[in-house]
């Protein structure tokens, strides 16, 4: 029987397992990779609901694929913060006989995969990178942009805990414009973030954080952005005494993408961006590790945001 996923700070031999994992997920043979049930879908579906009420009017919508322009995120500096979490599309190339020699390969028991070639295509590892390479001389008003986008997300990091998914959804308010602007944004949501978590009566905190930059490197990296308090995470802990799960980022890029892209403000200026993420599979499972399966139990501020 294939295992359950759990909570990583759920010992297997506890007094009072939890089954979350079997009642939400149904485990498609590679770890951090599930389907989800009727039961967990539904929560999605709300919490995506709520999401979009927030959306301010002048927010343009765009939802994004699964895979993105191998050379746009390339370009937008991935491989250099986060190699080891980058997905490549692959394929088998060449004439019809080529390929079918490849895939018959497997059948005399050789690793039909030695043939295979990347393509120009990764998967998308956040829903924002897309987006930037859309506004390439595209004029940046004085009040800013704004966008609502989505993405299945896809980041190499297999794991049995449930907090750690390698395929997921997030969704992202993205602002481009000023320091200004984005700073007032950014600010702005950090405090909704709170009351919504507080509607939602899911306990959290905001703290200070930093991107998993790769290598020695990206520890210089991960110094520099604490210091300068360029991102912030929403933390909620799924169990009492378990180490918090970030369920939210808050995110001040700065110039990097401005600049990599070309986008410019209304004055001609390199233009700054910043991000709201909500990880939305990690704030349905903290619904249901704090509130439990029963979703009719749960406290009736929590069901009122959810519309249910």
């Amino acid at each position: 029987m294939t295992p359950e996923p759990q909570f990583a700070s759920e010992a297997p031999d506890s007094d009072e397992p939890m089954h979350i994992g079997g009642s939400l997920f149904r485990h498609l043979g590679a770890d951090g990779v599930y389907a989800g049930t009727a039961l967990y879908e539904d929560i999605i579906g709300r919490l995506m609901a709520l999401i979009s009420r927030e959306r301010a009017p002048s927010a343009e919508v765009l939802r994004f694929p699964p895979v993105m322009s191998r050379q746009q995120l390339e370009k937008s500096g991935y491989l250099k913060s986060f190699p080891n979490l980058l997905g490549c599309v692959c394929a088998l190339r060449g004439t019809e006989s080529e390929i079918r020699a490849a895939a018959d390969v497997h059948k005399m028991g050789g690793d039909w995969t030695q043939s295979v070639s990347a393509t120009d295509l990764v998967l998308t590892p956040a829903a924002c990178y897309p987006l930037y390479p859309l506004l390439v001389g595209r004029p940046i008003p004085r009040e800013g942009l704004l966008f609502d986008v989505a993405a299945d997300c896809f980041r190499r990091e297999p794991s049995m805990s449930l907090e750690r998914l390698q395929t997921f959804r997030m969704r992202e308010f993205v602002r481009i414009g000023s320091p200004q602007n984005i700073m007032a944004f950014r600010e702005q949501w950090m405090r909704r973030a709170e009351s919504l978590m507080h509607e939602l009566e899911l306990p959290c905190k905001l703290e200070v954080a930093s991107d998993p930059f790769f290598g020695r490197v990206g520890q210089v990296m991960a110094v520099s952005q604490r210091q300068l308090s360029l991102k912030f995470e929403l933390l909620i802990s799924y169990r009492p005494g378990a180490a918090p799960t970030a369920c939210m980022s808050f995110n001040n890029h700065q110039d990097h993408f401005g600049s990599v892209w070309d986008i410019r403000d209304h004055m001609g200026q390199v233009a700054h961006t910043s991000c709201v993420a909500f990880g939305i599979d990690r704030l349905a499972l903290a619904l249901f590790s704090i509130h439990g399966l029963d979703v009719s139990r749960w406290p009736s501020s929590t069901r009122r945001s959810l519309a249910f």
